[in-house]
């Protein structure tokens, strides 16, 4: 694939985030379906190489996985520390070191994602292991497909502990023609028509994961009822995250 053809994949798709000019670290609604409006610079040059069914796989031996056990059901997800190292690394630590134990699903939105990791239960608060926000990870290998644990985030670089699982079960048929107009290879527009997801979001927030067994579960999060700040009104309670090596 020509240089100048990738690099307009890597344009697609990038909308002006609302949320970018507050306090909350949160994934724009309206990122799911407008027209692109800007265009980021891409990341190292092998990470605009990718396999088709990349993160669309189960576990293998070796593979890291997460438990996320939840007052809704266990939510097994695949992570991706080659193509999202920090992320990953983040998440996994404060997994194991208990940080999201009993923390809610702060922000939901049917036929969009689920969100949380947030201590504060706001959207504002959380901060990643490292004491500071850290850098984007982007990657042709990791989109927003339906599933896709992706990073929360207030703008470029601004990654902290919050998460958000991708819900959406389909795209439209002008995302479609707007991935063939940018020359978007044939082979994941078709795993979007297939899985659904949201495209929008793709190289403005780091996909990390990929829920691989309990979308059921994650639908039934997305369904409950919420206040006009997207908050459930009964809690939905993350009780532990277990990270544990495929054998």
């Amino acid at each position: 694939m020509k240089k100048s053809k990738i690099l307009a994949i890597i344009a697609l798709f990038i909308f002006l985030m609302m949320g970018g000019c507050t306090s909350k670290m949160a994934p724009s609604q309206e990122d799911k379906t407008q027209n692109p409006t800007a265009t980021p610079e891409p990341t190292e040059t092998s990470q605009l190489k990718y396999i088709a069914g990349y993160q669309l796989r189960q576990p293998k031996a070796g593979d890291i996985v997460a438990i996320m056990k939840t007052s809704m059901g266990d939510i097994k997800i695949l992570l991706f520390p080659e193509e999202a190292p920090k992320a990953v690394e983040n998440f996994v630590t404060h997994s194991k070191n208990g940080y999201y134990d009993n923390l809610t699903f702060h922000r939901v939105i049917d036929d969009f994602m689920i969100q949380g990791g947030d201590p504060k239960g706001d959207g504002t608060g959380g901060e990643s292991i490292w004491g500071e926000p850290f850098e984007d990870e982007f990657s042709l290998n990791l989109l927003h497909y339906r599933g896709a644990l992706s990073m929360a985030n207030a703008g470029k670089d601004t990654n902290g502990s919050q998460f958000f699982i991708v819900q959406r079960d389909q795209i439209t048929d002008g995302e479609v023609e707007a991935m063939r107009e940018a020359g978007y290879p044939e082979d994941l527009i078709a795993l979007f028509r297939q899985y659904g997801g949201t495209p929008g979001l793709n190289f403005m927030h780091t996909v990390f994961g990929q829920v691989y067994e309990g979308m059921d579960v994650v639908d039934r999060i997305a369904a409950v009822e919420t206040d006009e700040a997207d908050k459930p009104l009964e809690n939905v309670t993350i009780y532990t995250i277990e990270i544990q090596e495929i054998k």
